[in-house]
């Protein structure tokens, strides 16, 4: 490990790279200095990111009420964000390949934040609804590159408790998001609730920065865009990573739509308040936990079974999810929230696995096609919800988590073909 002081996050220049693989230093371990560094660093990145996100998602009742729209129009601040954050992180990690990881990730944190000073004054739903795409497409360089850096940059034998540390941070950062708005709508406006937002996310992204290590195995690229563009073709030909982006979006689209719209059930037909109704947000440190363990259970008995049974108990829950008491509701969604982040959890470490070659196109490929998931899925169950309330919701969710597990009982079958 170099002895030499770091002050800033940098990346190397093109003129420091190694010319092969074989010249490039061991990946970092998890007794090394560095290795701390690099999990602080994606952790709060992950933290700020996510945050930012789904900050306006346990606001949609409150946001319905004040601009006078629809339950599917508020929920366009969260799927707005998703949206443009599929649309772009392809692109930044494209243009990661040139500038490196940490640049893109800084870029990305400080645009993000500049852009969400502007969100708490928006004067029409319109406008936010706006503000917010342009905010989601700046929090794309995060998770374009958060895990590629981690691929790159650790050893083997760390990576997969590495990658759920980093998912388990994404679950915390979707939390505050949650709770710090739910939180200051009991004492004041949503203005007021997107800025208090605003200053923790500001603060994670700060530790972000100042914590991210140097590259050291990372190589720049010459950017081509046909090249780019075949090694994602190339990626969608092998039917492990296919099913793996696949899952990512199914899996996220049902995630979103669920918790878009259950704070719509829990107080018009529970009676809940927001500041309750955000409480229920602490689900998700279910989450945190079960994406810790899912590298431990993945190395244990295989990604293809750990990913079924994520696949599986979500399904499970999902069909629970209908009971009518309160207390049976949110002990499915518990159990649901857990089993998501299994399945988020190992896929996303599955495909830095399986892509050896161009490994920030497939990390953004499945990053792409799980916010694609998000803001589709979370827009049409919008128009279900609309039409047929909290059952038609649920239904058409469960059909949609049945496909996911299947594609995931498709995956262990072949991974356990000669």
């Amino acid at each position: 490990m170099s002895a030499t002081p770091r002050t800033r996050p940098a990346d190397a220049t093109p003129a420091a790279a190694p010319s092969t693989a074989a010249a490039l230093p061991p990946g970092l371990e998890r007794n090394d200095p560095d290795y701390r560094r690099a999990l602080t660093a994606t952790l709060a990145a992950g933290l700020a990111a996510f945050n930012t996100l789904y900050c306006t998602q346990a606001m949609l009742p409150r946001l319905t009420t004040a601009f006078d729209i629809t339950p599917t129009i508020s929920a366009l601040t969260v799927s707005a964000a998703t949206g443009a954050l599929a649309l772009c992180v392809v692109p930044a990690s494209i243009l990661s390949e040139r500038f490196g990881r940490g640049r893109i990730m800084t870029v990305s944190l400080i645009a993000s934040i500049l852009i969400g000073l502007l969100l708490p004054f928006s004067p029409s739903a319109t406008w936010l609804i706006l503000g917010r795409g342009i905010q989601g497409a700046m929090i794309a360089g995060v998770p374009a590159v958060a895990m590629t850096l981690l691929s790159e940059e650790l050893a083997p034998a760390a990576l997969a408790k590495a990658m759920g540390v980093y998912i388990a941070g994404t679950s915390l950062g979707g939390l505050s998001g949650r709770l710090i708005p739910a939180g200051v709508l009991e004492l004041s406006t949503w203005r007021w609730a997107l800025g208090a937002n605003l200053l923790f996310a500001g603060i994670c992204a700060a530790i972000a920065i100042i914590a991210l290590p140097t590259q050291r195995r990372f190589q720049p690229k010459q950017l081509r865009l046909g090249n780019e563009l075949e090694a994602m073709a190339a990626h969608w030909k092998n039917p492990r990573l296919a099913g793996l982006f696949l899952i990512a979006g199914l899996a996220m689209g049902v995630f979103v739509s669920l918790y878009n719209y259950v704070g719509f059930v829990l107080i018009h037909d529970f009676g809940l308040s927001e500041a309750l109704v955000g409480v229920v947000f602490i689900l998700y440190l279910a989450g945190t936990w079960s994406s810790a363990r899912a590298g431990v259970w993945s190395s244990k008995y295989g990604p293809g079974i750990t990913l079924v049974f994520g696949a599986g108990a979500s399904l499970l829950a999902l069909v629970v999810c209908l009971a009518p008491q309160l207390g049976v509701l949110i002990a499915a969604m518990l159990v649901f929230t857990a089993a998501f982040f299994i399945v988020h959890s190992t896929a996303s470490a599955w495909v830095g696995r399986t892509a050896t070659d161009n490994r920030a196109e497939a990390s953004s490929m499945y990053v792409a096609c799980y916010y694609l998931g998000s803001s589709v899925f979370g827009w049409l169950s919008g128009l279900l919800f609309d039409a047929t309330h909290w059952t038609g919701l649920i239904l058409g969710l469960a059909a949609v988590s049945t496909i996911t597990l299947g594609i995931g009982l498709a995956l262990l079958s072949a991974s356990r073909r000669p």
